[in-house]
């Protein structure tokens, strides 16, 4: 069983994508927002991050604890980290995958809200699959 975090602001998504998850056999849990995120994972390190992009307190927020946990913090540096986010929705941006780079977006994998929890549930499957460090 592999244990993940979910961080987003948004509860009833969050739940969701939990009940999704642990009906696939994995322990999930779920925080709201940024600081809880951070105390969470250095307290107990996840196999993988489901992370939202925009937060209440920080439209980027997401994108700055992605880079928080691969440059500040030596145990979370390599955890996968699958972000979610409807910024596309909110901001004509054209964010994708494509922008995904160790600086800036040092995140694993990217699926843009609303999301397909089948889909999600076999990415998250085939992150979880890749051999990393620990």
């Amino acid at each position: 069983m592999s244990y993940l975090l979910m961080v987003d602001d948004d509860e009833d998504f969050a739940s969701a994508v939990a009940t999704v998850l642990r009906g696939g056999g994995h322990d999930v849990r779920i925080e709201l927002d940024l600081s809880a995120a951070l105390r969470s994972m250095t307290a107990r390190r996840p196999d993988l991050v489901l992370l939202d992009v925009m937060f209440p307190e920080d439209s980027t927020g997401g994108f700055e604890l992605a880079r928080r946990m691969r440059l500040n913090h030596d145990a979370l540096k390599d955890v996968p980290i699958l972000m979610l986010t409807a910024v596309n929705t909110r901001f004509p941006l054209g964010f994708s995958s494509k922008d995904i780079d160790e600086d800036w977006l040092p995140v694993t994998d990217f699926l843009e809200k609303p999301i397909d929890l089948d889909v999600l549930a076999e990415r998250v499957k085939t992150m979880l699959a890749k051999p990393r460090k620990r």
